[in-house]
């Protein structure tokens, strides 16, 4: 079955069983802001959804497929993984923790920058990766090409965190996104060995840790990708998406995108990524009941 047509799927299912949704809402209405959830089982094929069909700005959740758009680029031998791509100072952005260090030697290859975006989140390693691929609209096509019919990318970082009410410009929606990264991580998408590395880079990044996977159980195997939106005349986003290995069981997809409440220039709030722990929470039970 397609990308597409199991993104059709979505719209045709009931939202999470009456005891989830009835939860999810609540919750929502509990933290404030606007809640978007979607899961999919990938062992029984069972998706639930709150909200997901609704547009919602990416932030830095876009930088998982961008890694994996970049793995099937040299799977596929359309990118050179010994390539050096250039990296300027005058190109400088917010948030470099890796390509910092590397302006002085002037270059990196892509999987360092891949590695750099997913795992700490790298804005001029997202960038540098963008053009490598045909820049935004390049990005876009690959993921038309996966079957997803509504992710869009159409800035570079850090613009594309600017996100206003009924703007369609770098999102998606929590459904597309959950097919979106099955598709990469746990469908035929990547090469077995490209895929394991994009999976065991989910695993090793650490921006998540108070969000999805603060709501798992202790033990169960996960990784995820974090996004995350500060600008004062629009909500605070506050993302996350993940993949997680119920015990002797299939790995499921989740993908929350939370707009809180409040409208700040701080960095984030306890509260808002406790919503997403509490979603990873009836999520996991959720999978273990099915």
């Amino acid at each position: 079955m397609s990308l597409t047509r199991r993104t059709v799927l979505w719209a045709s299912l009931l939202p999470f069983p009456a005891l989830a949704a009835d939860a999810l809402a609540e919750l929502e209405a509990r933290a404030g802001g606007r809640l978007g959830v979607a899961l999919l089982d990938t062992g029984s094929g069972r998706r639930w959804a709150h909200r997901g069909e609704e547009r919602f700005g990416l932030c830095s959740t876009f930088k998982l497929p961008l890694a994996g758009a970049v793995l099937q680029a040299i799977d596929q031998g359309r990118l050179h993984a010994d390539i050096r791509l250039p990296l300027r100072r005058d190109e400088r952005v917010p948030h470099m923790p890796s390509t910092e260090a590397w302006l002085a030697r002037g270059w990196a290859k892509p999987l360092a920058l891949a590695e750099a975006a997913q795992l700490t989140s790298d804005n001029l390693a997202a960038n540098v990766l963008l053009r490598a691929i045909g820049g935004p609209e390049g990005f876009t096509r690959w993921l038309r090409a996966q079957g997803d019919p509504v992710t869009r990318i159409d800035r570079y970082e850090p613009e594309m965190n600017r996100v206003s009410p009924g703007d369609e410009r770098d999102t998606s929606s929590p459904a597309a996104f959950t097919e979106l990264v099955a598709h990469l991580g746990t469908g035929d998408a990547l090469k077995p060995a490209s895929r394991a590395r994009l999976i065991a880079w989910m695993e090793a990044t650490k921006t998540g840790q108070r969000r999805l996977r603060a709501g798992l159980p202790a033990g169960w195997r996960a990784g995820d990708k974090t996004g995350t939106g500060f600008n004062p005349d629009m909500p605070d986003r506050i993302n996350d998406v993940a993949i997680f290995w119920p015990p002797r069981r299939k790995p499921c997809v989740l993908s929350c995108f939370y707009e809180g409440p409040a409208k700040s220039t701080e960095w984030v709030r306890p509260q808002d990524e406790a919503v997403l722990a509490e979603v990873s929470r009836l999520a996991a039970a959720f999978a273990i009941a099915t």
